[in-house]
């Protein structure tokens, strides 16, 4: 993504999150630590005109999070099963989230929902800084 332009950052964590774990192993381009300064970064880099996105990954909460060690087997077996059942393209992702949620009895769907519920959080909180810049900036 970085030779498209588009930033990797991430939220409190060096490595970037993934949708189950609050780390994947493969590390971000910078770890901010606040929804402030990843406000200023993202003005800095609408200032100075450069091109290209902002991706920030932002892990699932401590107390939801999976294991990689749980997870990716239940993902490999799901994987395994979609291929033994000639499961192709866009059919591809519905079956292994239904059935990641089935292995899981349901863990996966909760973790899900609160990554989601997380990101909104986190989102908005960048938002109302990068307005307060904004608005410092003109003088309001």
């Amino acid at each position: 993504m970085e030779t498209q332009g588009v930033s990797v950052l991430s939220y409190k964590e060096k490595d970037f999150a993934n949708f189950y774990c609050r780390k994947s192993g493969k590390p971000v381009d910078y770890a901010f630590q606040s929804p402030k300064e990843a406000a200023a970064i993202i003005k800095a880099k609408r200032d100075f005109g450069l091109t290209g996105g902002i991706l920030i990954a932002n892990p699932v909460p401590e107390e939801d999070a999976l294991s990689h060690e749980y997870i990716d087997g239940l993902i490999n077996q799901a994987i395994k099963e979609a291929n033994e059942k000639d499961i192709k393209g866009k059919d591809v992702t519905p079956y292994l989230l239904k059935r990641i949620v089935e292995l899981t009895g349901g863990k996966s769907l909760d973790t899900n929902i609160h990554l989601v519920v997380n990101n909104a959080k986190l989102g908005a909180q960048i938002a109302k800084e990068y307005a307060l810049l904004c608005k410092a900036e003109r003088g309001l």
